[in-house]
């Protein structure tokens, strides 16, 4: 036992943790030695652990042992320049003297080269960007957007409308679900929580108006019927491929050229998914003819050149969709918001999927990355997803991670990072096994922060961490110290008894929010929706029984309003389960009352909409991902309870 808790250890594993209600916890023998046979033998002294060093601007930095040895060295900063620096013992370690200048520079040390990353103590903050007030944001979901334009969901476009009127109302920023890469032939895969990469956006999203066509179908009912309306979507935009004017393909394939390697890989991924899936049904690269599983192989570079129109069609996607997001962007800032769109990062992507294709070594194989039973899943989360080894973090000077932070806030203000825990460690579950027989696995935190704080800076961009679930201690205090944001949802502030926490104890270095797209909505909770749906699905629950659970539902409605008054946000009696307005007009102004540099209000609650956006761990049970807007945003923006309830949010951010 005590080698298999070795190895384990010296991998990065974590045999003993804690869960989200403080008990002990131990892994199994068996599934330690399954997801040791995944991440392979552990090797510590890796000699790529000199290739890539970070630290913090205006402090020593510390290189691991034997990375040369004490004495003069050479540092070739980011902008060419150069100087000669002493390398000193410090006790057992080597360190380089304190570098004011944040960047990716490299050390010379002999004939050793490694690369530098210095970063700024904290990242770009919501002060450095509006100074000292306190601002607000809606989340929305993008597909759920409507305008006034005939389209089974919405897309960039809608979204830089959508960005205008909420601007106009007062707002500075506005949080986006992802935009990551999906799986565009196959009309199945809309979760933009399991993308095919992070790399690269979703192109579905794509403003066909800024290639000169237009989206002509009409929405139908409140659900988007994606089945339909996917191929309906690529139908118009490959018309509006085939019909582009020479200006267009100038700007394609410049932009083609400056993607490189990685965007045509991409493209050819896509295309080669789109040839595989409508002919058997493959899901995944992993199901189509070996021959094609390496991007570099023959029959990949002949199906290119086979198919050069398909895979064009992918590049003028990929092309459209960044050019449309940055307009959007645009839409925000010239509207007058301070912040912009708050792009958002998911923890993984697809096994299957173009990164897993592009490059398998990036990441971890053979495990999913998910979430152990906590109160957001009370069941255990395997997300079917994968994320970024740490062992090829480091052998690749991180250079996976930069590239997905830069693609993230390329074009936005902002960034939310899913699942932000993630970031000190991971649970990982051999594919295939029951969440509940995974394991933490440690990752580069220290490095990943400060790469985190050097990115935000040189794109201008704030960062929000969901710190949601089992926290391990001392993670928040990490984050506060690079400032960023964490997350004060209203549903989980409270006191032991149950009580719900006064505005005032809200941090200020937080974004306080009503909800999340995996929570249920303020109506929803007022009126026990989410209470309904667990019982209808045969879900987890700590009540005995559907009347428990609503008695105790109850009494939550009562401590909830109790604390709304004691805010000075509502009077009078409690209003019914059926009446939930006042408690939404009341939630936005206790959330906006906060000392939080921002808060964030998801559309559903602006709008009081009882029906949340994803119900997690479900997949077919509940419409995910599918809700729309019942009107499109002008409308519902101009109805005279959204309006009220708007005033009071920006009054009380404003006072």
């Amino acid at each position: 036992m005590s080698t298999l808790h070795d190895h384990a250890r010296a991998a990065g594993l974590q045999i003993d943790w804690e869960d989200a209600q403080g008990k002990p916890q131990r892994v199994s023998d068996e599934s330690l030695t399954a997801i040791l046979a995944a991440l392979g033998d552990p090797t510590p002294d890796d000699p790529a652990a000199c290739d890539f060093v970070s630290g913090d601007a205006g402090r020593p930095i510390a290189l691991p042992s034997g990375c040369g040895a004490a004495g003069l060295a050479d540092v070739v900063f980011e902008d060419g320049s150069r100087s000669d620096i002493m390398l000193t013992e410090t006790g057992d370690r080597l360190e380089i003297p304190a570098i004011a200048t944040p960047g990716y520079h490299r050390l010379i040390v002999g004939d050793r080269e490694i690369r530098l990353a210095v970063a700024p103590s904290r990242c770009f903050s919501v002060a450095d960007a509006v100074g000292s007030r306190r601002i607000w944001a809606p989340s929305v979901q993008i597909a759920a957007l409507r305008d006034g334009s005939a389209t089974a969901f919405g897309d960039f476009g809608t979204l830089a409308n959508t960005a205008r009127a909420f601007a106009a109302r007062g707002a500075d920023a506005l949080a986006i679900s992802p935009v990551h890469a999906l799986f565009p032939a196959d009309s199945s895969r809309f979760s933009p929580y399991a993308p095919s990469t992070r790399s690269f956006l979703n192109v579905l999203y794509a403003d066909p108006a800024l290639a000169g066509a237009s989206a002509s179908t009409p929405p139908s009912g409140d659900l988007i019927d994606w089945h339909h309306a996917i191929p309906e979507r690529l139908r118009i935009l490959r018309a509006a491929y085939d019909a582009r004017p020479e200006a267009i393909r100038t700007e394609v394939a410049a932009y083609a050229d400056d993607g490189g390697e990685d965007l045509e890989r991409h493209a050819r991924f896509d295309a080669l998914h789109a040839h595989f899936f409508a002919r058997t049904g493959a899901r995944g690269w992993r199901d189509w003819p070996v021959a094609y599983h390496d991007p570099a192989s023959a029959a990949v570079a002949s199906f290119a050149t086979e198919h050069g129109e398909e895979v064009g069609f992918y590049l003028f996607l990929q092309w459209l969709a960044a050019r449309s997001l940055q307009a959007a962007q645009h839409a925000a800032t010239d509207a007058g918001m301070g912040v912009g769109l708050i792009a958002d990062l998911a923890v993984g992507m697809d096994t299957g999927g173009s990164h897993a294709w592009s490059r398998p070594d990036d990441l971890l194989t053979g495990l999913s990355i998910g979430a152990p039973p906590d109160p957001l899943g009370p069941d255990g989360q395997s997300w079917g997803i994968t994320a970024f080894a740490p062992r090829a973090l480091q052998r690749t000077g991180f250079a996976p991670f930069i590239a997905t932070m830069r693609a993230a806030i390329g074009h936005a203000g902002g960034i939310r990072i899913d699942h932000a825990l993630g970031l000190r460690r991971l649970w990982v579950v051999p594919e295939g096994a029951s969440p509940t027989e995974g394991a933490y696995l440690t990752m580069p935190m220290e490095d990943m922060l400060r790469l985190i704080a050097l990115e935000s800076h040189r794109a201008r961009a704030v960062v929000i961490g969901e710190d949601l679930g089992t926290v391990p201690e001392g993670f928040r205090p990490a984050m506060d110290e690079r400032a960023m944001l964490g997350m004060r949802v209203l549903w989980f502030e409270r006191y032991a008894d149950g009580g719900f926490r006064p505005p005032a104890s809200y941090a200020r270095d937080a974004a306080a929010m009503t909800g999340t797209h995996d929570l249920a909505t303020v109506a929803g909770w007022w009126r026990g929706r989410d209470i309904d749906w667990t019982w209808r699905l045969g879900r987890s629950s700590s009540a005995a029984d559907e009347t428990a659970d609503q008695a105790a539902r109850a009494e939550d409605r009562e401590r909830l309003w109790s604390a709304f008054v004691t805010a000075n946000v509502a009077d009078g009696p409690e209003p019914t389960a059926q009446e939930p307005a006042p408690a939404v007009d009341a939630a936005l102004a206790f959330i906006g009352s906060t000392p939080s540099a921002l808060a964030i209000v998801p559309f559903e609650d602006v709008i009081g909409a009882v029906e949340q956006p994803n119900l997690p761990g479900t997949i077919d049970e509940h419409p995910n991902w599918r809700r729309r807007m019942p009107e499109a945003t002008d409308a519902l923006l101009a109805r005279a309870d959204v309006t009220a309830r708007l005033a009071t949010l920006d009054a009380t951010r404003r006072a």
